[in-house]
């Protein structure tokens, strides 16, 4: 298989590169920094002319740049090219449903969304079937995040977005429900605008909801804190952030039933690039059209992967 990984020596792209390297295929890293890019790209080029010179003979795009254009899929589809991406913002994700791409697009396929895509379909496949599921997102504070990532996260503050059962707006970083997390206790998490949720309430036919928090409790804290501030709508992280907390992550999807599946890991990035590289080698096998991750593979395959450990929580 040929990957082209579009920003392919970042946090989360470079892992993509060396894991799909490692399983036998020629991964290409893209990118504008011609010092470390294996193909420069210029994403924001009139007509996109680098990059659709470049999917010639590319079996599937791989994109951890943070571009969030459709374009791109078009163009990847146009071309014969499976595409998959590792966004959690909402609004792109709808914009690539609406499309009708001649090749496979595959989504929802990081940490979260992704796995936590798996952990609420399987938690919704078990009898008696729930009525609805709530996601905790506890990512390590202290961990190496990419700029993207970094951005996003912080886009968050002061935003709303519409529940994805009632339509209702909901501010991100409110609403606070406590989690039972083994390995970090009871934590107060808050609702977040991660993709997962309004995927899985469509797909699953249950309101799915999604709250999140960093493992520095202080740091969750402030977050929620900001949300509060309209000034808090033009704050963007500092280059270089670094937030006191560790590097490990812990994803839960619990069912109003009490059941409950858990899956940890350490560095976020790590653990999106294994999933993403997982969905890359799946993705040009697919029919044409767009999937989400919980549609194309099991909590079984993401549970063989090194650093993930995926277990039932006790009631």
């Amino acid at each position: 298989m040929k990957a082209l990984v579009l920003g392919g020596y970042g946090a989360v792209g470079a892992p993509v590169v060396r894991l799909l390297r490692g399983r036998g295929h020629t991964a290409a890293a893209a990118g504008r920094d011609a010092a470390r890019a294996d193909v420069r790209i210029d994403l924001g080029e009139t007509g996109l002319r680098g990059y659709r010179r470049a999917l010639r003979g590319t079996d599937v795009v791989v994109n951890t740049a943070g571009a969030e254009d459709p374009a791109l899929i078009t163009a990847a589809a146009e071309a014969g090219a499976a595409f998959v991406d590792a966004t959690a913002t909402t609004g792109y994700i709808a914009a690539a449903e609406r499309l009708a791409p001649a090749a496979p697009v595959l989504l929802s396929v990081g940490l979260a969304p992704g796995l936590t895509n798996l952990l609420a379909a399987e938690a919704a496949a078990v009898r008696p079937r729930p009525r609805s599921i709530d996601i905790a997102v506890l990512l390590g504070a202290g961990d190496a995040h990419g700029r993207a990532a970094e951005e996003w996260s912080f886009g968050l503050i002061g935003t709303d977005f519409p529940d994805p059962a009632t339509g209702e707006p909901v501010r991100n970083l409110t609403g606070a429900r406590t989690f039972r997390i083994p390995g970090h206790g009871r934590r107060r998490l808050y609702r977040a605008d991660f993709s997962d949720q309004h995927t899985l309430t469509r797909d699953l036919g249950l309101p799915v909801r999604t709250r999140f928090g960093l493992d520095s409790r202080a740091a969750t804290a402030a977050l929620a804190g900001l949300t509060r501030l309209p000034a808090a709508l033009r704050l963007r992280p500092p280059a270089g952030l670094h937030l006191p907390g560790s590097d490990a992550w812990a994803l839960l999807a619990e069912a109003d039933t009490g059941a409950a599946l858990l899956a940890t890991g350490r560095g976020q990035s790590e653990g999106t690039a294994a999933l993403t590289a997982l969905a890359a080698e799946a993705a040009p096998a697919l029919p044409p059209g767009v999937h989400h991750l919980h549609r194309v593979l099991s909590l079984a395959d993401a549970a063989a992967l090194p650093g993930i450990e995926v277990r039932h929580r006790a009631p």
